[in-house]
């Protein structure tokens, strides 16, 4: 069945929510494993279960893997590793604060890639979205310090810029650079390289087997929800958005992934400032600009003006 363009909006959607739970489930799991096991940990849980699904619904296809092999490797190190990785490194010494306020940035950059490539220059209201919903998060991010100015930036900023940069990287590669394959093709491929390239990460820093017989129950669970719906459901969702309707309309939805992230935590009793409740209705609102569903209303509006 054809996926709609509304049904893709919602799946979006989704994906933004699971990433946004992850922030929560980290904190489960780094309190019995350390921080590269449990990445790799929530990738093989992934892996495994992407695979599943690609047999049973699809079935796997090697001319498709042959066909593609350099961008899936390409776009799995970018989408997976690279982004994870340097979330990871660039937070030891980045405030969280600051860090996700550049992650936020994540769709301007994919726009801006994907215009570059395209050669031509994003619509004018997605701009004006994207803009709208860079204020928002700043204010749910900084808790509105934002507006005194008073931001300090730590050597690891720019390893998060990176990082924000190689997810809007892997946004646009996996519809410039993938030919003929499925998003959940793509999502399967580029996860299990992206998972290859953690797991020699983590034996060059840890000991990730003697660490994940170690941990708890609590990790374990932690990293099997951000296995699972974090990372399988995540990443496919995303990718299904990305294929029916583009990567710069699908980008300006991971300003929702801080946004779930605060309403996650006030579900677990931590309340949100006022001002962090206004960025979420102006990130909300920035969104739909960006999809041109005001421009679309003033436009019927003046056709009828004109009868």
């Amino acid at each position: 069945m054809k996926t709609t363009p509304n049904t893709a909006v919602l799946l979006t959607l989704l994906a933004t929510f699971f990433w946004g739970s992850n922030f929560q489930a980290t904190r489960f799991a780094l309190s019995g494993l350390p921080p590269w096991t449990a990445s790799v940990e929530r990738f093989l849980i992934a892996v495994a279960g992407i695979f599943l699904i690609m047999a049973i619904k699809e079935g796997v296809r090697r001319d498709i893997l042959s066909r593609n092999l350099l961008a899936f490797i390409l776009l799995g190190v970018i989408g997976v590793a690279g982004f994870n990785g340097a979330l990871f490194v660039g937070l030891q010494s980045a405030s969280p604060i600051t860090a996700a306020l550049i992650m936020a940035t994540t769709p301007i950059s994919a726009n801006i890639i994907e215009a570059i490539l395209g050669k031509r220059m994003p619509g004018m209201d997605r701009i004006i979205g994207m803009a709208i919903s860079l204020v928002g998060v700043s204010l749910v991010i900084t808790e509105g310090q934002i507006l005194s100015g008073h931001l300090v930036f730590a050597s690891g900023d720019l390893i998060i810029l990176a990082g924000s940069i190689c997810w809007a990287a892997y946004t646009v590669g996996t519809r410039a650079f993938v030919s003929g394959a499925t998003p959940l093709e793509i999502t399967g491929w580029t996860m299990l390289f992206g998972t290859i390239a953690l797991v020699i990460v983590a034996f060059i820093y840890e000991n990730p087997i003697q660490a994940a017989i170690g941990g708890t129950g609590l990790s374990f669970a932690a990293t099997l929800w951000m296995g699972t719906a974090g990372s399988v459901l995540a990443y496919f969702f995303w990718n299904v958005g990305i294929a029916v309707r583009g990567p710069g309309k699908t980008s300006i939805f991971f300003n929702f992934v801080p946004v779930f992230a605060l309403l996650i935590q006030l579900t677990m009793g931590i309340v949100p400032h006022a001002v962090q409740i206004i960025g979420i209705v102006i990130t909300i609102l920035g969104v739909f600009v960006g999809q041109g569903r005001f421009s679309g209303l003033l436009f019927k509006r003046s056709a009828v003006s004109r009868k």
